[in-house]
């Protein structure tokens, strides 16, 4: 399994897998072909369907600026050996074509280079299933942020610690903001407004969601603004690990170095449906990006009450389950409408994953490994149209004309 280095990254939204991966894409042919005086750049499945929702052609022109590139949105159907998030890349010097590279852009800002296995990041825990990390952990006495340590390095906890405050800062800037998210749906930043309208007499519990759901809109809101935020573990579920830490960290004064640990544990569950599933919207839908954020959090809450590892498998485990089949439909392929109050009803799902596996962990049949092979098997058996192509669901049902 790789670095949790891989899984968090900090970028600008609003896609991880249709405007990071691609850029990264494009920056490595550009530093490939630097002589070229003209691209041509042909995108399939999910990066043609929703591409210019997301903004894959702007970042695409931006790398290659000045240089003339040519975007092509290809309506070809997909074999079923191609990633839904493939493009083809074509460089040309007077006319002449003198190079070509597929990519595939596999979530999480993540690409894979198609015939180059090298470039593949390497390989940093020997476990690749929680059952194997949670023996290890058993048979040592340690925790899973120590475990982390172990195959990490001790400079793991600067790399979290840059994290941390690159969420908290988007936290804080979607909060200061007001006004209309770009893309023509005219959906109104309402953070700044969940964040400061107090009901009278409010509950503690009505007080909670209102925050959480505050900071979860936040940070989706500064994705959905092509803000800078961190992939956790992608662009389109940023907003749901955030927020729930820096909620938890303000009612119980949990010290940085404990939201650092929560961190690392929620970067293993990341990194193991990431390695044995998918973390895609458009490979597996939605489930795979909002299911496996409120896995990460649900684990990380646990952790921050120093829960044992059989409490944080059991939360993730139910925290991912009950986001199966959910499918992923953005309308006009924006990472806006369901995507920011999916984020926010997640994050309060985690809390309840996390409650449930304090009470009830002696009576868990499923394993956390379990429902992550059950997700895949799942994603890849959801129809085409409801994995972030906007062919399907509200995309398709919604009308903007008629509103």
């Amino acid at each position: 399994m790789q670095s949790i280095k891989e899984l968090y990254k900090i970028g600008k939204g609003p896609s991880s897998s249709h405007t990071m991966g691609p850029e990264r894409a494009s920056r490595l042919f550009q530093k490939e072909t630097p002589n070229a005086d003209h691209y041509r750049v042909i995108l399939y499945g999910s990066l043609s369907k929703t591409g210019k929702g997301h903004g894959t052609d702007r970042v695409i022109h931006e790398v290659f600026s000045p240089v003339s590139t040519e975007i092509v949105f290809s309506q070809e159907p997909l074999p079923a050996s191609m990633h839904p998030n493939t493009m083809d890349f074509f460089a040309f010097r007077e006319d002449k074509q003198i190079a070509t590279l597929r990519v595939e852009s596999i979530g999480g800002g993540d690409i894979q280079i198609v015939d180059r296995p090298g470039l593949t990041p390497p390989e940093v825990y020997p476990e690749n299933s929680f059952a194997e990390i949670m023996q290890f952990c058993r048979l040592r006495g340690i925790r899973l942020h120590e475990y982390v340590e172990i195959n990490e390095g001790p400079e793991i906890w600067d790399f979290l610690a840059e994290i941390w405050s690159a969420m908290k800062k988007s936290i804080e800037r979607g909060l200061s903001k007001t006004g209309i998210l770009p893309g023509g749906l005219n959906v109104e930043r309402r953070a700044k407004l969940l964040y400061e309208q107090e009901a009278p007499h409010e509950s503690p519990q009505v007080r909670e969601c209102r925050i959480v759901c505050s900071y979860a809109f936040a940070v989706s809101e500064e994705n959905a603004d092509c803000g800078t935020i961190v992939t956790a573990p992608t662009c389109g579920s940023c907003g749901i690990l955030p927020s729930v830490l820096r909620y938890v960290q303000e009612q119980h004064g949990y010290s940085e170095e404990r939201i650092l640990h929560a961190l690392a544990v929620a970067g293993i569950i990341g990194n193991l449906i990431k390695r044995n599933a998918s973390v895609s919207g458009a490979e597996c839908g939605c489930q795979a990006e909002v299911g496996s954020a409120c896995s990460m959090a649900a684990g990380a809450l646990c952790e921050l009450q120093n829960l044992p590892i059989d409490n944080i498998q059991y939360a993730a485990e139910i925290a991912l389950e009950h986001h199966l089949g959910l499918t992923c439909d953005p309308i006009c392929g924006l990472v806006q409408v369901p995507c920011i109050e999916r984020n926010a009803v997640a994050a309060m799902r985690a809390f309840s994953a996390c409650n449930l596996a304090f009470f009830l962990t002696d009576t868990q049949r499923i394993s956390f490994d379990m429902v992550v092979k059950t997700m895949y098997e799942t994603g890849i058996h959801i129809s085409s149209a409801f994995r972030e192509t906007s062919e399907g669901g509200l995309a398709k049902l919604y009308n903007r004309k008629s509103r």
